[in-house]
């Protein structure tokens, strides 16, 4: 089979996987949850992880990078939210051997279906580890944090959310700052995550970073940056 074929098989076995479990009573309250703005199946994380888990795993021998992002590409473009966060688990797995290829898919995965379930894993967990392993590339996500797209600015604060001592701490700060005024709940509770992240490896920078900005930030993000610290 070629790349095209490989990443279909992959993406039926999902859908053949996951059809049958289908639940109409619990999709109801699902896509309640997310305002109205996904459709779902029905199935909830242990069933759906039961199918897409071993997938995943054969997948490690038998989907090169391009096609692993060919099959993410493919389950974003069905309508079940589920499809979603299996793409996202499929990137997840071994995400630094992506390459840089990934960014320009990432980059449009991001921008589609964008809500805080799918950002935040690509975000931590697929573009945090490719960016930890090629650091050349993070220069991409100081585009991301000072453009208008919303859900790219929540990626470029969230990407070193894992990095602990390995935390590039001008770029955290720099973004966090550029952002401190923006009006946005998704930005503004970001903020704050990376930050508190931030403080469980170096609390004192964080707070003289809050102390500093204190009239900038929002109220939810200074909330948020030391909430696990004496104020």
């Amino acid at each position: 089979m070629n790349n095209s074929q490989l990443a279909t098989a992959f993406t039926t076995a999902v859908v053949a996987g996951l059809a049958p479990l289908a639940d109409p009573a619990a999709a109801a309250p699902m896509a309640a949850y997310m305002r109205g703005r996904f459709a779902f199946l029905g199935v909830k994380t242990p069933a759906r992880r039961g199918v897409s888990t071993p997938l995943i795993r054969a997948a490690r021998t038998t989907l090169a990078p391009g096609e692993r992002l060919a099959a993410a590409q493919q389950l974003w473009a069905l309508p079940e939210r589920e499809y979603q966060i299996v793409a996202v688990d499929l990137l997840a797995d071994r995400p630094a051997s992506l390459g840089a290829a990934a960014l320009p898919v990432l980059d449009e995965l991001i921008g589609r279906k964008s809500w805080w379930d799918s950002v935040d894993g690509l975000a931590a967990h697929v573009i945090g580890p490719l960016l930890q392993a090629e650091p050349a590339l993070r220069p991409v996500m100081d585009d991301w944090a000072h453009g208008d797209r919303l859900w790219h600015a929540r990626t470029a604060l969230l990407f070193q959310l894992g990095y602990r001592a390995d935390t590039d701490t001008v770029r955290l700060f720099a973004y966090c700052h550029s952002l401190a005024g923006h009006p946005d709940f998704f930005i503004r509770k970001a903020i704050g995550w990376a930050l508190r992240q931030h403080a469980r490896t170096d609390a004192d920078a964080v707070r003289a970073f809050v102390d500093a900005e204190r009239e900038r930030l929002s109220p939810l993000s200074v909330r948020e940056a030391l909430k696990h610290l004496a104020d």
